[in-house]
């Protein structure tokens, strides 16, 4: 028995001395104290032609908790997924024929847009890259989805969606609303709630409001800086304020230059917005895109995770899930 005394203190006693000090868990600043959502900006855009369903899955398949598909409305009133109207950036439209003649002039741009063609006609088009500097492999491959294709690719492996509607003033003035047909969608798949799997993101106030009398989906005020339209603004009043959006929107997505300044340093946008209630998702993060002199995305996404944003956009939802998990003290 004294031996086995013995030999037990003397193991305990190794264990002692050669125990390195357990650093204390990320104590994270959410407004629901979890880890903050990776949210696939436009699908794994950086390494797949955005807002295809095979941009998406990547995205699931790096830990992306939510997909983010931009919505605009084809000619017969389908909501499919491009982030802009124009087509010739995100699509082989300029090398088809058939569409030369479609090409035309909207508000000092000549282009194809997306309201001049029918869902069969957009289905016949591939997408493409539309950043020079990334990975132009997968062009001409992948077909333009609808949004309730996404919907459904995203029910099949269990993650959020947050839908963007674009341009939804343009739209509507034209004779496409996409309001109803929207709400269509969210009520029959049951997505119409405060706890809905799915949120709705506009830089149109009015169309939020809006909104927000047909649906109890939790919506997002998207935001930049005010300076952008009106150099003498100060550069951290946003073009909506944090006050006036409480009236419809539950949260709220800044462009990340109103959250960090060029040196990384706070500038009380996130801590401002949860005193409200209002959950903040930054964007947009990108690997290939640091800001300021010698920066890191690496080191960016840290600070944002730091200062409790509740979801961030990223092109690059695997860079976002391994910085994520290393704060969290985990390797998943």
């Amino acid at each position: 028995m004294r031996q086995i005394l013995i030999s037990t203190l003397a193991g305990l006693a190794v264990i002692a001395c050669s125990s390195e000090p357990v650093a204390a868990p990320f104590e994270w600043q959410t407004l629901s104290g979890e880890p903050t959502q990776v949210i696939a900006h436009r699908g794994a855009s950086g390494e797949r032609p955005e807002h295809t369903l095979e941009a998406y899955l990547l995205a699931i398949e790096q830990g992306a908790d939510i997909i983010e598909p931009d919505l605009v409305m084809t000619q017969d009133g389908v909501l499919v997924a491009r982030h802009d109207r124009f087509l010739s950036t995100t699509t082989n439209v300029a090398d088809r024929p058939e569409f030369a003649d479609r090409r035309r002039n909207d508000d000092g741009r000549d282009d194809w847009w997306v309201e001049d063609f029918t869902l069969e006609e957009v289905r016949t088009l591939r997408a493409r890259q539309p950043r020079p500097d990334r990975d132009q492999s997968f062009n001409d491959q992948f077909l333009i989805p609808t949004f309730e294709e996404i919907l459904d690719l995203a029910a099949e492996h269990g993650v959020a969606t947050e839908p963007e509607v674009k341009s939804p003033g343009h739209f509507t003035s034209i004779g496409l609303d996409p309001l109803p047909e929207l709400v269509r969608i969210l009520r029959e798949r049951g997505l119409d709630s405060q706890d809905a799997m799915t949120s709705i993101q506009c830089f149109e106030p009015d169309f939020l409001a809006r909104l927000n009398g047909e649906v109890d989906t939790p919506l997002l005020m998207l935001v930049f800086p005010m300076q952008a339209l009106d150099p003498d603004v100060d550069p951290r009043v946003p073009t909506v304020s944090l006050d006036d959006m409480l009236a419809f929107a539950d949260g709220v997505g800044p462009s990340k230059a109103l959250v960090i300044d060029e040196n990384g340093n706070d500038t009380g946008f996130i801590a401002a917005a949860h005193e409200r209630g209002l959950a903040v998702h930054p964007w947009t993060f990108r690997d290939d895109q640091p800001v300021g002199d010698g920066a890191s995305t690496e080191a960016e996404l840290r600070r944002i995770f730091e200062l409790g944003a509740d979801g961030i956009f990223t092109d690059f939802p695997a860079s976002a899930v391994r910085v994520r998990s290393e704060m969290n003290g985990s390797t998943q």
